[in-house]
């Protein structure tokens, strides 16, 4: 009996971009041997329009799973490598079909290569009847149980019956690095995840304001972390002290406007941090009208103390729809642990939701924050979560 022995990655989104194609399969091809590194049978090839995992006797189960988790991928097909050989092709049909399980089929063929001399249509003409011949299957064209492709290349034919979708998006790495604003709460983890998918790394960055916040505040987004090191094998976390910057708020900040300027610090160190560390985007798990501070009226206020682009990848997204992705990627029970973050421990009684820019300028007058601002920066403790820890 013949075995299915290579995996046929496909690229989907990738098939677009013209003369930077090149460089995003690169990438890809990079982290998909990157995320089977565990697997020491396994061989690589990497074409234009694919790439090719040698399974070498290795399970294909587990590895399409990791490879699942890799941005950048629309689909897995698990596939039997043969010749181009007709008979060769029509043999191996028969044998894969027979593994499958299910009353109709359908061929299907794709011929890449224009020197092969059979036609497509031929190709199936050929193919269908010897299934049909040897086997009770009958064809159903519109709806099979099992579709049989035939992709017939320069190099080899390549037949598969199963395809398993990828993550899609871009390879992790294409589009650059972001200072993520990480909160410990469900939004923020999936905001990272939604940004990883369109290949863009993560650096995060966190607001502590002990004693007022717990040490298991930490352990809960070093957790949160290791789910999302599926996604991105290193994450580096910046925990800023933010103790001593809440505190003067509070001393010379009407409570209504606490969380604003709160928003508006927590920014400027974000803006500061991501110069240091060459990411030229923020991002945040906001979405839009959520809490006080997110209403487009807050974030008009809050943005105005950076150029930097703010990324909010949740915006659009209500709570049930980030709440499936939370319980998708596996971080929502991590990030509704009773551990709560500096914006809830001092959240005010009646927060404004339409703050003034002036008022807020007037506020920030009154105390000097910046000395406080740069002692912060200088006192950040820096964590690696995942591997190559350093």
């Amino acid at each position: 009996m013949i075995k299915y022995d290579h995996l046929m990655i496909r690229f989907g989104e990738l098939s677009t971009k013209g003369k930077n194609k090149s460089s995003f399969v690169h990438l890809l091809f990079s982290n998909v041997k990157h995320a089977l590194k565990d697997f020491e049978n396994l061989t690589f090839i990497e074409k234009y329009d694919h790439i090719y995992v040698g399974l070498n006797g290795e399970e294909y189960q587990k590895i399409v799973e990791r490879l699942q988790d890799v941005s950048g991928i629309q689909g897995i097909s698990l596939v039997f490598k043969c010749e181009n050989d007709i008979e060769v092709i029509k043999s191996s049909s028969l044998e894969l079909i027979k593994q499958e399980e299910g009353k109709t089929f359908k061929v299907k063929c794709k011929r890449g290569n224009k020197k092969f001399p059979i036609i497509s249509d031929d190709v199936i003409r050929q193919v269908a009847p010897v299934i049909l011949k040897n086997t009770d299957l009958k064809v159903d064209v519109h709806n099979p149980n099992i579709l049989l492709n035939i992709d017939i290349r320069e190099e080899a034919t390549y037949i598969f019956c199963k395809t398993f979708d990828g993550a899609g998006g871009y390879p992790l790495g294409i589009a650059g690095k972001s200072m993520h604003m990480l909160s410990g709460g469900i939004d923020s983890p999936v905001a990272a995840y939604l940004l990883m998918k369109r290949g863009v790394k993560i650096e995060c960055i966190h607001f502590a304001s002990p004693p007022y916040t717990q040490e298991g505040v930490i352990f809960k987004l070093e957790d949160l972390l290791i789910k999302l090191n599926r996604y991105q094998p290193t994450i580096r976390l910046n925990i800023v002290p933010f103790t001593k910057i809440q505190e003067a708020i509070y001393d010379h900040v009407p409570e209504s406007y606490c969380i604003t300027m709160m928003r508006r610090m927590m920014f400027r160190l974000a803006s500061k941090l991501s110069l240091r560390r060459n990411c030229p985007v923020i991002s945040s798990g906001e979405s839009v009208g959520q809490v006080a501070s997110q209403t487009l009226d807050s974030m008009h206020v809050i943005n105005e103390v950076t150029n930097i682009p703010v990324i909010r990848p949740c915006a659009a997204l209500d709570k049930l729809e980030i709440i499936s992705i939370a319980k998708k990627i596996d971080t929502f029970d991590i990030s509704i642990r009773p551990y709560e973050d500096c914006c809830t421990i001092f959240t005010p009684k009646a927060p404004k939701t339409s703050p003034k820019l002036d008022e807020v300028r007037k506020f920030e007058q009154e105390f000097d924050y910046e000395p406080l601002l740069n002692e912060a920066i200088k006192n950040i403790e820096v964590r690696q979560i995942g591997e190559n820890k350093k």
